[in-house]
Parts: C-alpha cells; structure tokens; sequence
C-alpha cells in the first residue's frame, strides 16, 4: 500500500513533472486541419518517418492472452498500407534495423525489458530472376521460395545498453505473393504462418509475419469530420491493406517486477526502431551506431497530437525524456484547452469544465480508486470509476518516489477479461473499453478489438451524455455519438496465437478511376476489400446547424486531443487537482 504520506512529500517534484509532461499533448488545437501524410494510428505521421516505410510503427497492441490467463500478448506493427500483390519485391524487414518492443514495470519511465528483433536476408535469387518466388510455395523450406528473411531475437536488462544472447531465433513468414504462389490467405496461415511460430526460452512464443492491418477507423474525420455534414462516414480506411507484425507471447511473471504479476501487474509499453548512424550507399550500415527513428505507445500520439515541428523529435526520444523534450511553454493549452471551447461556441455542448487536471491523470499516471489527495492534504471527490486502472501505485515493489510521467500504453495484467466497472466479468466486450464499461479495453492496454478514435472523441466531450445538450442540438449531438461508423476491422479475429487475421489477397485498387464521387461511399455499409463489410453505414441525414460551418474540423481535432483519455470524460466532474497525486491499495 502506497502511503498519502509518502506521495505527498514528493508532490513538489511530481507536480512539476506532470505540468512539464503535458506539453507532450499540447499540439495545435486544430491539427487536423493541417496537411499531413498521416493515415491511420500512426501510419506515415512524421516527415523523416514517410520517407522510410520499413522502420515506420504503426500501432502497438498490449493485452492478457485469451488462450491463458497466465499470458500477455504484444503486438506490434510495421510498414503500413501495403497493397496485396505488390510485386516484385513485396515487404521485406529490413536487415539493418532493429525492431524492439519495450517493458517498464516499476514506473521510472526506462525500460526494464527491451525485446530486440533482428532480421538478415537469404537472397537465392540470380541474375536471371527478378521474381520472389519461382513456384509454388506450400512450405518455409520449400525451394520455389527464393527469399527468405530469418529473425534472432535477444533481451536486454539494462534499457536497451547490452543484449543477451539470444532467447528465439526464427524464419520469418514470407509477404503473400498470389493465390497461384501460395494459395488462399487460409494457405498462407496453415502452410507458412503457423510453421513460421518460433518458442521463446524461458517460456512464450513469437511470430514475425505480414497480416492484415488490424488498425480500424474512416480518415475521412480529416474532412471536415465526415464531409462538414457527417455523411462521410462507415468506410474503413485501412480495409484490405496489410502490415508487417510481429507477436510476441510471454508468461506475465516475465514481465513483473520480480516475477509476479499478483503484486506488480502494471506494465508500460512502447516499441521503437533504431537505424544505423551512418549507412553506405547500398544502404548497408557504415557504423556500430544506432539512431532511434520511430517510436510509438498509445494510439494517435504523434499522429496528431504532437505538431509537425515536434514529430521527428518525438519518434527519437525515449519516455524518460518526455517531461524535458516538451518543455512548459504549452502547458496551458491542456490545462485550458482550446477545442472544448470552440465546440461549444460553435455546436452548443457544453465544454467540461477547467481546469483540466483530469488529463494527466489518465495520461501520465493511470486512474486509481480509493483516496484522491490534493495540494492541502484534503480527499477530493471519489473517482466514479471505483476500479484500479493503469497506475503505477498499484505495484507494491515499485518506489513511487522513482515514477517518471511519461506516454506509453499502459495495462493492467491482473484484468484477465471484459470486466465491468463493479469488479464482475462481462459476456462479452465493448469496443468502446473503458467507456463502454469494460475495463479490460482501452487505455488499459489496447486490445484488438478496441475501437479507439471512436472512444476518443467520446472522451474529450463526453458526448454519450445527453442531458447537457440544448434541444436545438440534439440532432448533431446523436449523429455525433456514432462515431465514425466503423465499429470493427474489416477482417475477423482470431482466438489463438497470433490473434491477428491472415493477409489480405484482394486487389485493394481495383480500377474505376477518379470521378465525381467514385470515392464517396454509398449510403448503405460498405463491402470493405479483402474482408466484409465494417460495421455501421454512411449518412446520417443530420444537417449543420446555424453558424456549425467550422465544428467537423474542430470536433475531427478533438476525437484526437485527448491521448489514451478512454476515461476521462468519466471523471470530469472532480474537483480541480493541482497535483494529480493519488494513492491506491494494490
């Protein structure tokens, strides 16, 4: 049990470092408005980053193994919107780089784990060939394959300074070639995914392989949110494209600090990838050295929250340097923020009130039941979320004086299925997590089914409350509450390692030019390529309301503001903080 004394005699430090860590979520109020390359979780969002695809982390996944209990998964993604059949090189990992997935279980922001990927290329093609594979492919082994990409993976104790030898080593999974190479997508799991499932020592499993990109949402929240009328909505951007992933399962004592996860079952998350300092012309490394150059926690981060002056330098930082590399300048546009205000000039709904020190709460520390202290020592209203979430506090090994704020995706191990806010299991989960009532979802952690930009846009506003909404309002306020209307990834998921769906195998640009409206989606739910149709359908009827011209790109930028905030709409309604100090009984 983490003491008031004790965390109250901190709280100077504390509070300094909570103020300084929020400028990492002061990006310009209407971002979204801006020119950006970026589509998706974190797909292409900084400059650097869009020129080199195959270090590029698109979204990174943390969540208890629905096969064991005893289990945590990670998922992380790579080298986005890759089109099926893109021949003739497809999607190689890169030699050169380092794909690493990092751990930190006692809070200090410095990871305590870091999971190294390395791949090197078996290249059996000659200078008679260009093709990747001359022949059916039914096997890893199977000599029509003509490249072949082989992965190590290796631990490091020490934040990533030393590695140990190597705890897996494996045949990466090839990219999907065709069906007359390899066959149907159901092929392609059975003959070379599955095979391609490598032990880790000491316990666990891992896979690197392509997959269909399990990230869902309609981008067309850029627009004006939805066409300035919410008709542009229910088409799943990302549907039919795939991604390079790699799955890692381990035994949750891996992971906790000293090995149990009972009474230290939070962990942050974050994975990163490193390129050579200096690299030759043929684009092999001319150094020892190694730049970090992507990186990437919670969903929506860089994407849209940090400003374009800031992206390049966000994706070359570690967590631990989050509070400093931001600096204090911009403070106050999270604490005052600008989006609420201008929503509710605009569209009538009521901003929550600031200022809001319900942001770092859910951002930097996690949500915690039990006492909440301010500055003066006196208990602030209940957290109506009576639930322990996602807080370091809740780790009886970790030193609180040692926690470091800090952005990452963060879970709560000890929450082993959709779990309602009284402590009981669910039937089934809510897309939304937390907002829906399932804590098991997001922010804490990151499942694959967690719908997060709708989730988001819920937060900020708490838009599912309707009783605050003028009359005059309610009509905008109803089509608003449904999101974007793509409430599930294209394709389904899976039950068992690695939980992700095969490849996509369509085509997904399958002619018909650029036309008036040939991009515009129907009105009814769209057939999505390479899987079936996402959930919900496009147009909603709603007309802007009078002076609403400027809203869809306000509220587009406020479905994004709010970083990893699932929760905080919830707890807008305690009173100011000018810590965010809690404590919490484990």
């Amino acid at each position: 049990m983490l003491s008031s004394e004790r965390l109250l005699q901190s709280r100077g430090r504390r509070a300094t470092a909570l103020f300084a860590a929020g400028g990492l979520l002061a990006g310009s109020a209407v971002i979204g408005l801006m020119p950006t390359a970026a589509m998706g979780s974190s797909h292409r969002e900084a400059p650097l980053i869009l020129g080199d695809p195959l270090v590029d982390n698109t979204d990174v996944y943390a969540f208890s193994s629905p096969e064991n209990k005893d289990n945590v998964v990670f998922i992380a993604n790579w080298i986005p919107f890759q089109e099926p059949l893109q021949g003739p090189n497809f999607h190689p990992w890169a030699d050169d780089a380092e794909y690493m997935v990092h751990i930190d279980n006692n809070g200090d922001a410095v990871a305590d784990l870091t999971y190294r990927w390395r791949f090197n290329t078996e290249d059996l093609r000659t200078g008679d060939t260009f093709l990747y594979n001359n022949g059916p492919v039914t096997s890893l082994d199977d000599e029509n394959l003509l490249y072949r990409q082989y992965f190590t993976l290796d631990v490091s104790t020490d934040g990533g300074h030393t590695f140990g030898h190597p705890v897996a080593e494996g045949q990466a999974a090839p990219s999907y070639v065709g069906k007359a190479s390899m066959g149907t997508s159901e092929d392609y799991v059975g003959n070379l995914r599955q095979p391609a499932v490598t032990p880790v020592h000491g316990g666990g499993k891992t896979l690197a392989t392509q997959a269909d990109d399990p990230f869902f949402l309609d981008i067309r929240v850029f627009d004006l949110l939805y066409g300035a009328d919410l008709d542009e909505r229910g088409h799943d951007t990302l549907a039919g494209f795939n991604v390079n992933s790699i799955a890692l399962e381990l035994p949750k004592s891996a992971v906790a600090i000293n090995g149990d996860p009972d009474k230290n079952p939070v962990i942050g998350v974050w994975s990163t990838t490193t390129r050579p300092t200096l690299r030759n012309a043929d684009g092999t490394a001319a150094s020892a050295d190694y730049t970090q150059v992507s990186r990437l926690g919670q969903p929506l981060v860089n994407e849209v929250v940090v400003p374009v002056g800031l992206k390049d330098a966000f994706n070359s930082i570690d967590p631990a340097a989050d509070v400093e590399a931001a600096g204090g300048a911009v403070v106050a546009r999270v604490l005052e923020p600008e989006v609420p205000r201008l929503i509710e000039a605009i569209y009538g709904i009521p901003a929550p009130p600031t200022p809001r020190y319900d942001l770092f709460e859910v951002f930097l520390t996690g949500i915690v039941k039990s006492d909440v202290v301010d500055v003066d020592g006196d208990p602030a209203t209940e957290n109506p979320i009576n639930v322990n979430l996602n807080s370091q506090a809740l780790n009886a090994a970790a030193d609180p004086s040692a926690f470091q704020p800090s952005e990452m995706l963060r879970l709560n191990m000890s929450i082993t299925g959709p779990t309602g806010l009284d402590g009981k299991p669910l039937s089934s989960a809510s897309r939304l997590g937390v907002i829906g009532g399932d804590i098991q979802g997001f922010p804490n952690g990151r499942r694959l089914t967690d719908d997060v930009v709708d989730i988001e846009l819920l937060a900020l506003e708490g838009i599912y409350d309707v009783t605050n909404v003028p009359e005059d309002r309610e009509a905008a306020f109803e089509a608003l509450r449904k999101g974007d209307k793509v409430d599930s990834n294209d394709n389904g998921f899976s039950g068992t390692f690695p939980y992700l769906p095969g490849p996509n195998t369509r085509a997904v640009n399958r002619g018909g030019g650029t036309g008036a409206d040939r991009n515009v989606a129907p009105s009814s739910a769209v057939a999505a390529p390479g899987g079936s149709a996402p959930g919900g359908s496009a147009g909603s009827g709603v007309q802007p309301v009078a002076g609403q011209t400027l809203l869809p790109a306000l509220t587009g930028s406020a479905a994004v503001l709010l970083i990893g905030a699932g929760a905080a709409s919830l707890i807008r309604s305690r009173p100011p903080r000018r810590t965010g100090v809690v404590t919490a009984e484990g």
